[in-house]
């Protein structure tokens, strides 16, 4: 069930809308800075900041098919709420609908990627920005904790995987890393190849026209995005992000943005998250029309 509330330019109903925005106010499992709970509603009061007109593709977000369905209803229990978000989104996907997921933790993401993959079949795979790894087994007693949801999906869904930014994690996770011949690219990697030539190279890797793409806020340095759950110096650029978010968006059948902590900044990282998300749907619409 989900809650009501409305993002600025969502201005569609449900039933003509094709962009489904939902927050997913969940932050359980948060291990340094909790907080991400508050984040959707967050970036929604940011997105009043906006001019509904992009100018580098041609569109306005008024003019477009996005339905804010408010929050989903959360549990205590992380496994019951991902079981939520799972029907939730596999319901969106029934629909015709491309969901756009506003965290909320890391964790979330196993349940959205479980779903796209079963409606997508063979033809799939999943794009990470991300600071961290994610590779646990568990964590602090827990399976599907935000610190594990990689290697959850490597295990339960698809290894068809890609993660750029990383530039954390303990020394195991590095060595999984390598000895599985997991495709990843540091934040140092993008500094020296380019994001487009790494972006580029994933695509390849990849190999897939159906893509799941998630942004777990602390890729991005916390000189641009200081209110996260768990930041990581040396980061990514808010300009490099917006470019992977712009050139994977007409690829993706969904999208998150995760572990924004706003109750650590002045608003700036909501404001940064809500930007990015009118990017990929912006970047998304471009490339189904006509020119």
């Amino acid at each position: 069930m989900f809650l009501p509330n409305s993002f600025i330019d969502a201005l569609a109903d449900y039933e003509s809308a094709y962009y489904v925005i939902f927050g997913v106010p969940f932050d359980n499992t948060s291990s340094y800075r909790a907080g991400s709970r508050w984040a959707p509603d967050a970036m929604r009061q940011a997105s009043a900041n906006f001019e509904s007109y992009n100018p580098t593709f041609g569109i306005d977000l008024v003019d477009l098919p996005i339905y804010d369905a408010g929050n989903l209803e959360t549990s205590a229990l992380v496994d019951e709420t991902l079981q939520n978000l799972y029907e939730a989104t596999k319901g969106l996907l029934k629909d015709g609908k491309l969901p756009i997921m506003l965290g909320g933790e890391h964790s979330l993401t196993f349940a959205m990627v479980k779903a796209c993959a079963e409606f997508a079949g063979e033809d799939f795979g999943v794009l990470v920005l991300d600071a961290h790894f994610d590779l646990r087994e568990e964590y602090r007693g827990f399976k599907q904790n935000h610190a594990c949801v990689s290697r959850n999906i490597l295990n339960q869904v698809t290894t068809n995987l890609v993660s750029i930014g990383i530039r954390s994690g303990p020394e195991e996770e590095w060595v999984f890393a390598r000895e599985n011949n997991l495709k990843y690219y540091t934040a140092d990697d993008v500094e020296s190849l380019g994001m487009v030539e790494v972006l580029k190279e994933a695509l390849e890797w990849l190999d897939c026209s159906q893509l799941y793409l998630s942004l777990d806020m602390d890729a991005i340095d916390p000189a641009y995005a200081p209110g996260l759950g768990t930041p990581e110096p040396f980061g990514l650029n808010a300009r490099d992000v917006r470019t992977a978010v712009r050139t994977l968006a007409p690829f993706s059948m969904g999208f998150d943005i995760v572990e924004i902590a706003p109750e650590y900044d002045s608003g700036q990282t909501a404001m940064l998250g809500a930007k990015i998300m009118r990017e990929f749907i912006a970047s998304h619409a471009k490339s189904c029309r006509k020119p």
